[in-house]
């Protein structure tokens, strides 16, 4: 992969293409500081898990109750009463902990995560992120503890694909689907760029992009990139 530093704040990675969903998360699993507490969203997010490596010092929390969450399970390792939020199998860290549900939202609610992680179906550049509910009629809707997390994580930060299947960009001046959570996302981690969102002023930055011009990426988008 060709990379070429544009500016002393970005960096613009020339070829390869956009990334897949866990290049994307390795990418994220690189962006987190140690000794961060971290509540992974249902979905792509849980594939973070599979980038951090014991020693990068990260302590994994799930809202069905854990603490300390691994990588993924497979084969022997499969324990039908060890899972993620997402009902996947997953591997315990050393010191581990398990607690009750409603322990694990206090901790959600109550500011104790440095960071979470959520997919999304838009996310405004003020950081409003809408991500439970396409708006569809026949849409099933479905909250789970996403807005829990966007007012209780000191940081929120997105895993999503930067276009839907019919190329309209899901970062966008306002959202138009149901609201999870205002002016919560920082950090918005897609498949061709990484952006930091300026909630306050509404200004997107992009700090790195994945085969794609900085130009094309702005003739794709409502918002104005910086």
């Amino acid at each position: 992969m060709t990379t070429t530093t544009t500016t002393s704040e970005r960096v613009e990675h020339g070829d390869g293409g956009p990334l897949n969903r866990d290049e994307l998360a390795a990418i994220i699993a690189r962006d987190i500081p140690a000794g961060s507490y971290v509540n992974l969203g249902i979905g792509a997010p849980t594939r973070i898990a599979d980038h951090l490596s014991p020693q990068a010092g990260v302590m994994l929390h799930t809202e069905n109750g854990m603490l300390g969450m691994g990588a993924a399970a497979n084969g022997n390792d499969v324990d039908p009463d060890l899972v993620n939020a997402g009902k996947l199998p997953v591997t315990e860290a050393p010191g581990a902990s398990y607690f009750h549900h409603a322990d694990s939202f206090a901790m959600m609610r109550g500011g104790h995560l440095d960071i979470c992680v959520l997919g999304a179906f838009q996310v405004s550049q003020h950081g409003d992120l809408a991500n439970w509910h396409t708006g569809a009629p026949d849409a099933i809707p479905a909250v789970g503890g996403a807005m829990d997390l966007a007012i209780g994580a000191k940081r929120v930060y997105v895993m999503m694909n930067l276009f839907t299947k019919f190329g309209a960009a899901k970062l966008v001046p306002a959202c138009t689907l149901p609201l999870t959570g205002l002016r919560c996302v920082s950090r918005v981690y897609t498949n061709h760029a990484v952006f930091d969102i300026d909630r306050d002023t509404g200004a997107v930055r992009v700090r790195e992009t994945f085969g794609i011009t900085m130009a094309d990426l702005a003739s794709r988008m409502a918002v104005t990139l910086c």
